[in-house]
């Protein structure tokens, strides 16, 4: 026999059923301490407000370990943060020479001024023991079948895919006279692809001594969808703070940052080694929208900070 239930009770028990498995979900894992003012957040994921709601510890201490926190001046609505080295990173976006090179960007000059702050940030982070993530546009064979048309035309410059992703760009005269194959367009390996002027060496140099990754990308973000490279890479690095600049500042690095958002990352803006070509108001969009997801930081706060706390916050 046979025994049919209406549709009353399927969606009864149902509901019961997804009630239950998030008792056990709790029971599992526990719950924020709803009674301790200063938390905010879940079980693992959290800050703690100190100082007065001014300062906002990000070093999860109660459920990770610790090594040597340091303290972080702010510029935005919050004015401080205390992060764990170990599980803090500086992620650098698309600064190719794509996107910087004055033959190939004559407007880029803004993200040509981030170039600088960008060389200080890496030194210090690698000084303090934090990673620094290359996160570039790094298109394959696979990629170029699944990528939106919608991609595809708005890197063409004849809105046709003869001139889009992965096409002969070319050869290009330096200015000391030198003749460079620009290779295929943003495609993995090509010179267009790399970092622009003292980025390049910069990026051997880590990737050499182990304290520099890099992450193609197929999208605005590194981040997007279910699951990515980077996104593999910090959760299983436990990775949890993310101070993020490059170019576009209004386009991939915001993709970036709101996608490391959405996904429960700290973010950090640090806006002088950001920059973009569009107009003054995206920037202002970015920093402000920023400021209100995570944080704003300027580099040369950030370096004197880290130079002046070799042995870790002392509060």
């Amino acid at each position: 026999m046979r025994l049919i239930l209406p549709a009353q009770a399927l969606l009864a028990f149902a509901t019961a059923q997804l009630y239950d498995a998030s008792n056990s979900l709790t029971a599992l894992v526990g719950t924020a301490n709803y009674t301790d003012p200063s938390l905010i957040g879940n079980y693992y994921n959290y800050w703690k407000l100190k100082n007065n709601n001014t300062l906002y510890d990000l070093t999860r201490a109660d459920r990770l370990p610790v090594t040597s926190p340091k303290l972080i001046p702010m510029l935005g609505s919050r004015k401080e943060a205390l992060i764990e080295p170990s599980r803090t990173a500086l992620v650098i976006i698309d600064m190719q020479n794509f996107f910087l090179h004055p033959l190939l960007a004559p407007h880029a000059t803004n993200g040509r001024k981030a170039v600088q702050p960008t060389l200080d940030m890496i030194r210090a982070f690698r000084a303090a023991g934090m990673k620094v993530l290359w996160v570039n546009w790094g298109i394959d064979a696979f990629d170029l079948v699944t990528l939106p048309p919608s991609f595809l035309e708005g890197f063409s410059s004849n809105h046709q895919m003869n001139t889009s992703f992965c096409t002969e760009m070319g050869e290009l005269q330096e200015s000391n006279g030198t003749t460079v194959d620009m290779g295929k367009l943003l495609c993995r390996g090509s010179w267009n692809a790399r970092p622009w002027g003292p980025l390049a060496p910069a990026l051997d140099e880590g990737l050499a001594a182990g304290t520099d990754l890099y992450f193609n990308k197929n999208r605005l973000s590194g981040l997007w969808g279910a699951q990515t490279p980077l996104g593999l890479y910090l959760q299983e690095s436990q990775t949890t703070s993310l101070f993020l600049g490059g170019v576009n500042s209004d386009q991939c690095v915001w993709g970036n940052l709101i996608d490391a958002y959405f996904k429960g990352f700290d973010t950090v803006y640090v806006e002088d080694m950001s920059g973009t070509s569009s107009p003054w108001y995206a920037e202002e969009m970015v920093r402000y929208n920023a400021d209100g997801d995570g944080f704003l930081a300027n580099s040369t706060y950030v370096i004197d900070a880290l130079n002046k706390q070799k042995g870790g916050y002392q509060g």
